[in-house]
């Protein structure tokens, strides 16, 4: 392949010359005859970077993306002292900004070339194990009531004022997420509400982003095959919190129901404290008042001297928690609160304590719930919608922490009478082996009269849950929630949870309509 060289682009849109992006990643510039040459775009996808802009060379698990450079039609390359050693390998010639770790770096780079553009919105990202993706959409739901133009970066996508934009991750790579708040902000966004994981703390991927305020929702185990230990991950949360941590927001907002909750409100400066427990001396508090038999909650409220009541159509006490943070954090940016919740009792979030309603005589839920804390969550709120009996089916996800899986089956068996456990994204693991680990838990846990089975397609685990219930029971699908996939190998199939929840929901209704 023969690159082309500068002159032949001197057209393309300005940017950021590689002279600046050298001085603010604290890059040696090599091959760079021009250090004035501007860059426009930045690219972690050899295949996609666009003709002149930045390829960000990554080490990967099996291949340096240095390798890759040659074949792109990149104008720069950002890569490390192995990344340029490959390049020297070959007749490439094109200016490359070398570093000692290009993710510590990449966040700046890509806000730089994209325009600094979160500093131009109120910027709120929300961090913890479970409840990130429920806390952005109130968010998203509320500040729209209030008047703002909003964007929302989370697990189930991207949405630019209500219109959605397809994005991979939880929270994109740096330069993709770079690229999403220029596009915002020239669509006269307003706001900005994002999840934001431990992943995208550690590996860089909100560098160089501006957050107004940060929310802690809670921690419970997860990601321990990231993580090594919980301290691990409590401190990777904690980089979004720490006043001397240069990913820490302005100001910081932490539910305080958990003790993970109590400790990183000692590790921020000056955090809003959040609490529905009946703590003493939080800044804000929340209480339920009363549920109907739907699950939809009368909250009330004080925030300074305000005391606010409202209906969230939500169930669970976790949700009261979460609505509670969400009404925190907007007012620590400025949103009026009676504006913002005025919004809620409108809030709902795909694949979250999702209702599915065929004329059964049950209640039947699916939701999102794949961490154990989640799961007895979401048990523990559906026990005390209904008088009846409570049922679920659950899996374990392959190539991901292993040791909470016999734990899931323990949370589901001390809680449920049935427990019927079925596979989930079993990837590149044995699909038995996995459910042998969480059905090891359920068993150790199962009192008197409690039901286990092993169902491996999800499908028919979902059809035997259906055919199981009672009127007055309630029975929920869980670990899956929104995600229309499951991962066999390294295929992804179509599977969607709520659509396999309706199909066996209406063929019960049929069937015992025709008896």
């Amino acid at each position: 392949m023969t690159h082309v060289t500068h002159a032949a682009d001197a057209d393309r849109a300005a940017g950021p010359t590689l002279a600046r992006l050298a001085e603010i990643a604290g890059a040696e510039l090599v091959h760079a005859p021009r250090a004035d040459w501007p860059v426009a775009s930045v690219s972690l996808d050899s295949a996609a970077v666009e003709p002149g802009g930045l390829f960000a060379a990554l080490p990967g698990t099996r291949v340096h993306g240095a390798r890759y450079a040659f074949d792109s039609a990149a104008g720069a390359i950002l890569t490390d002292r192995e990344g340029l050693a490959i390049i020297a390998g070959t007749p490439d010639t094109r200016p490359v900004l070398v570093v000692d770790d290009v993710r510590r770096v990449l966040g700046e780079v890509a806000a730089e070339v994209y325009g600094w553009a979160s500093k131009s919105m109120k910027l709120i990202g929300v961090t913890g194990t479970s409840g990130k993706t429920t806390t952005t959409y109130l968010l998203e739901r509320g500040l729209t009531a209030a008047g703002c133009s909003v964007g929302l970066i989370g697990t189930t996508g991207t949405r630019i004022k209500g219109v959605d934009v397809p994005t991979a991750l939880t929270t994109p790579e740096a330069p993709t997420l770079q690229a999403l708040f220029a596009r915002m902000a020239r669509e006269g966004v307003t706001h900005v509400v994002m999840e934001v994981s431990s992943h995208a703390l550690m590996l860089g991927r909100v560098g160089g982003t501006l957050f107004d305020a940060a929310g802690f929702t809670n921690l419970s185990q997860d990601h321990l095959d990231f993580h090594p230990t919980m301290e691990d991950y409590f401190e990777a949360k904690a980089l979004f919190f720490d006043p001397a941590s240069p990913l820490h927001a302005e100001r910081s907002v932490i539910c305080v129901d958990d003790e993970w909750g109590e400790r990183m409100a000692r590790v921020a400066r000056n955090p809003v404290t959040v609490g529905t427990r009946g703590q003493a001396g939080v800044d804000v508090a929340a209480t339920q008042l009363g549920a109907d038999d739907s699950g939809a909650q009368e909250v009330e409220l004080v925030l300074g001297d305000a005391t606010y009541e409202f209906t969230l159509p939500l169930p669970g006490a976790f949700n009261v928690a979460n609505a509670a943070l969400a009404v925190a954090l907007a007012a620590e940016v400025g949103v009026d609160p009676e504006a913002f919740i005025s919004g809620l009792s409108e809030a709902s979030v795909p694949g979250r304590m999702q209702r599915i309603d065929r004329g059964q005589d049950f209640v039947a839920v699916v939701d999102y719930a794949h961490k154990p804390a989640a799961v007895a969550a979401v048990l523990d709120t559906l026990r005390g919608q209904v008088s009846g009996r409570v049922g679920v089916v659950l899996g374990a996800g392959g190539d991901r922490d292993a040791s909470k899986r016999p734990v899931m089956g323990r949370e589901a068996a001390a809680r449920a009478d049935l427990v019927i456990v079925t596979d989930d994204n079993p990837r590149t693991e044995d699909p038995a082996a996995i459910r042998a680990a969480v059905l090891e838990g359920a068993r150790e846990a199962a009192g008197a009269g409690v039901e286990i089975r092993e169902v491996g397609h999800r499908g028919e685990a979902i059809d035997q849950l259906v055919a199981w219930a009672l009127p007055g029971d309630a029975v929920i699908v869980v670990g899956k929630g929104h995600e229309v996939g499951q991962i066999v190998g390294t295929t992804t199939h179509h599977f969607d949870d709520r659509e396999e929840m309706a199909r066996a929901l209406e063929a019960r209704v049929h069937r015992i309509g025709g008896e």
